[in-house]
């Protein structure tokens, strides 16, 4: 049966871009089984005052301007990774675009330097707002180097690589 009551929702995809802080394009994955959203913070310093200062990205990443925000309007939260370590975060609100809404959310400051995407959106931001299409994907991924070359040795001798490769790692013994 259905619900005439409902909202209709707007559908985004498993990977956006969105706009932050005045950072446009920025590429973002889409994380339904995150609770909290997160961006890439580096320089991440407090004041005597109290004042939190940080900047978006990190000087390796190409989004990076050296741009130093700060704010007094932040809580700590804890986090626990999907490796399933505890960290303690900052949570700061930042303005965000994203499907071509407009609205303010939280995000923890964390260092996503080795993360695919600088950006993750949680489901606490998107809740009641998007429905997600895992079909649908607005960033086009770059194939990792490492992940080419393994299937590159793949291919071309599969029970070498099996034994020089994969056997050797740990837990798959």
């Amino acid at each position: 049966m259905e619900n005439n009551n409902a909202q209709i929702l707007d559908v985004i995809g498993s990977t956006e871009y969105v706009d932050i802080a005045g950072f446009k394009h920025i590429p973002a994955k889409i994380d339904t089984g995150a609770d909290t959203s997160a961006i890439w913070a580096s320089e991440i310093n407090m004041a005597e005052d109290g004042t939190l200062a940080f900047a978006l990205f990190g000087p390796r990443s190409p989004l990076y301007t050296g741009e130093i925000l700060s704010t007094t309007d932040y809580v700590v939260k804890t986090i626990r990774s999907s490796h399933g370590d505890k960290q303690i975060r900052y949570r700061v609100k930042l303005p965000l675009v994203i499907g071509g809404k407009s609205f303010e959310t939280t995000f923890t400051l964390a260092n996503r330097s080795r993360n695919n995407f600088p950006v993750l959106i949680g489901r606490r931001t998107i809740e009641g707002l998007f429905l997600v299409d895992v079909s649908k994907s607005s960033v086009k991924r770059r194939y990792n180097q490492d992940t080419l070359r393994l299937n590159q040795k793949l291919q071309e001798d599969p029970y070498k690589f099996h034994q020089e490769y994969y056997k050797n790692q740990k837990g798959t013994k």
